[in-house]
């Protein structure tokens, strides 16, 4: 498309007519993961300097800045411009990978990494646990509704920040 030769061009920049040109032969796949599962691993890769993670919750929220490490989904991955042909949720990897391999004519059980989707969410399901529990109320709150969006478009019903 001639104006992807710009660097940093969001696709919000591209008026209705230029996006569906340019995504229309594309097929548009989305990874979504819970965004308190994205914060803790952000903290977990040392992306804060905080020493505890409500430390770094709180940095988040009291940012200015966004970092797209935790930016929210809807802002990242503009879900009302963009009509994805396949949305993937992380912790069903290899059941939704296998199937979105088959539907492009790939081998599917070759191409997957050797993971189980149980075991994901089992020891996310943990560590969220303990790192929800480090949150103070206002906190809870306050990152519920900074991702109301994306708790919002996206079926993230076991998710803390749900709650």
């Amino acid at each position: 498309y001639r104006r992807l030769q710009a660097k940093e061009t969001r696709l919000s920049e591209f008026n209705q007519t230029e996006r569906k040109a340019m995504l229309g032969s594309y097929t548009k796949v989305l990874f979504v993961r819970d965004p308190f599962h994205r914060l803790i691993a952000t903290f977990l890769q040392g992306m804060g300097i905080s020493p505890s993670f409500s430390s770094f919750v709180q940095e988040v929220l009291d940012s200015r800045k966004v970092h797209e490490a935790w930016e929210p989904l809807v802002s990242l991955c503009q879900p009302c411009l963009v009509q994805y042909d396949y949305v993937v949720m992380f912790g069903f990897l290899r059941q939704e990978l296998g199937h979105l391999l088959r539907r492009a004519g790939l081998p599917a059980g070759s191409l997957l990494p050797e993971l189980t989707d149980s075991q994901v969410q089992w020891t996310y399901r943990w560590l969220a646990e303990q790192m929800f529990s480090e949150l103070s109320a206002q906190q809870k709150q306050q990152l519920s509704h900074f991702y109301r969006w994306d708790l919002a478009a996206f079926p993230f019903s076991s998710s803390f920040l749900s709650d």
